[in-house]
C-alpha cells in the first residue's frame, strides 16, 4: 500500500524537527522509532523519549490510503538525507516494512506496530498560558542555558529555572559554580500568579534547536508537571524536574563595590588566545586589574605562560583574582552587547557580570584558587 509520494523535503523537514530528542539506543526499541501516522493528504510526525515528546506534520499528496507505522527515525533521516534534493519519494507499507523508493533506489525498513507506541499522557491541569515570540523566548534561553549543569546528582540543577511573576517571565541556570539570570516582560496587560518550573536540559536545548528567530509566536502552557509550547506546526510537551531550585537571588551579588567596563569583544579573543595554555583539567586564568590596566595570566603544569593585557578605564582596587576561563568565555560567547560591566568586591567573593544600562541579564560566577 502506498502511504505517501512526496518530494523528499517535505518528508525531511518534520522529520528533523522530531528526530532530536530520538535515543539511537534505548532500553525499549520502539522509543528508537518514529510514528508516522497518514490522514487523508497530511502526514503526522510523532517523537518521544518518554520525558519529551514532539509531534509536527505535512501535507502529503494522497497514497492508497490511511495508515500509520513506526520506523527507526535516524535510519530514515540518514536515508532521505543521502537522497538528492527534490526527489520524488514513495514510502509504502508491506508486509510489516516500510520501504522508501526514489528513483531506482530502494529501502526496506523494518517496522513495529503503531499502536504499540507510547504516547505522554497529557496533564489534565487547567494550564497557564502566556505568549512570547520565538526569537524573545530563545533569546532568553541562549543568555542562561549554557549554566546548567550536566549531570550533576543534584538533579534539579540540571535544568532550567522558568519563572513567571506578574507579568514577568525569567530564566535561571546554575551549576553551583556559575549562575545566569535573564528576564523579559510579558506585556502591560499580563499579571500572573508567580509560579516556578523546572525544565530539564533536553527540553531547554531542543527549544534553542527548533525555535526560529523570528517574530512568530511560540504558545506556553504551563501545568503542575508539564508544560507545553507549539510554535509553527510543531508541538512540544515535557515533563518537569520536581524539585527545589536554589534561592538564586541570594547569590545574586547586591551591588559589588567595583565596576570595570569592558569591550566585549577584545576581552573576548584575550581570553581565548589565553585559554590556549590554561591547565586542562582546571581552566584557571588569573585576572589581575589595577588602574588603567587588566592583565590575563594563564600557566600550565609544563610552565607554559600565556599573558595578555587590556588598557581600562578604572581608578579603583586592584585586585588579583581566579576564575575558570569555561565560564568566562561562555558569558562572553552568548552575550550581545558590545560593552560588559564586571563588578567584584574581592578576590574571595563572586564576581558579577551584567550589560550597561541592561537590568534583565546577570551572570554570576565564583572565584577560584589558582
Amino acid at each position: 500500500m502506498i502511504l505517501v509520494k512526496t518530494p523528499r523535503d517535505s518528508l525531511l523537514s518534520p522529520l528533523q524537527s522530531v528526530s532530536g530528542i530520538v535515543e539511537k539506543r534505548h532500553t525499549l526499541p520502539i522509543l528508537s522509532n518514529v510514528l508516522l501516522e497518514k490522514k487523508g493528504n497530511r502526514l503526522t510526525f510523532l517523537a518521544t523519549d518518554i520525558e519529551i515528546q514532539i509531534t509536527t506534520s505535512a501535507e502529503v499528496a494522497e497514497g492508497d490510503g490511511d495508515g500509520a507505522v513506526t520506523v527507526g527515525a535516524r535510519k530514515l533521516q540518514d536515508i532521505l538525507r543521502s537522497l538528492p534534493e527534490g526527489a520524488e519519494i514513495t514510502l509504502s507499507l508491506e508486509d510489516k516494512r516500510l520501504q522508501v523508493k526514489a528513483g531506482k533506489s530502494r529501502f526496506n525498513l523494518q517496522t513495529l506496530p503503531a499502536e504499540d507506541f507510547p504516547r505522554m499522557a497529557i496533564s489534565e491541569t487547567e494550564p497557564r498560558k502566556i505568549e512570547v515570540t520565538q526569537k524573545q523566548f530563545r533569546h532568553l534561553l541562549g543568555q542562561t542555558q549554557f549554566a546548567m549543569a550536566a549531570q550533576d546528582v543534584r538533579y534539579y540543577l540540571n535544568g532550567l529555572l522558568l519563572l513567571v511573576d506578574g507579568g514577568e517571565l525569567r530564566a535561571v541556570a546554575t551549576d553551583g559554580h556559575r549562575l545566569a539570570y535573564a528576564s523579559m516582560a510579558l506585556g502591560e496587560d499580563v499579571s500572573l500568579p508567580r509560579q516556578e518550573l523546572i525544565l530539564p536540559r533536553k527540553t531547554v536545548l531542543e527549544l534553542n534547536r527548533l525555535l526560529a528567530d523570528s517574530e512568530d509566536p511560540v504558545h506556553i502552557e504551563m501545568m503542575s508537571n508539564q508544560i507545553r509550547f507549539q510554535f509553527g506546526n510543531i508541538i512540544l510537551v515535557s515533563k518537569l524536574i520536581d524539585g527545589k531550585f536554589p534561592d538564586y537571588e541570594r547569590v545574586i551579588p547586591a551591588s559589588p563595590k567595583n565596576l570595570v567596563t569592558l569591550n566585549r569583544a577584545a576581552l573576548l579573543q584575550s581570553m581565548v588566545r589565553a585559554a590556549i595554555l590554561t591547565n586542562e583539567k582546571f581552566r584557571g586564568v588569573r585576572l589581575i586589574v589595577t588602574p588603567g590596566s587588566l592583565k590575563i595570566v594563564a600557566a600550565n603544569a609544563e610552565h607554559e605562560e600565556a599573558q595578555e593585557e587590556i588598557e581600562i578605564e578604572y581608578a579603583g582596587d586592584a585586585i588579583d583574582v581566579g576564575f575558570n576561563v569555561g565560564y568566562l568565555l561562555d558569558v562572553l560567547n552568548n552575550a550581545s552587547s558590545e560593552l560588559i560591566e564586571w563588578g567584584f568586591n574581592d578576590a574571595n567573593s563572586s564576581a558579577l557580570l551584567t550589560l550597561p544600562g541592561n537590568e534583565r541579564f546577570k551572570y554570576v560566577v565564583m572565584p577560584m584558587r589558582i
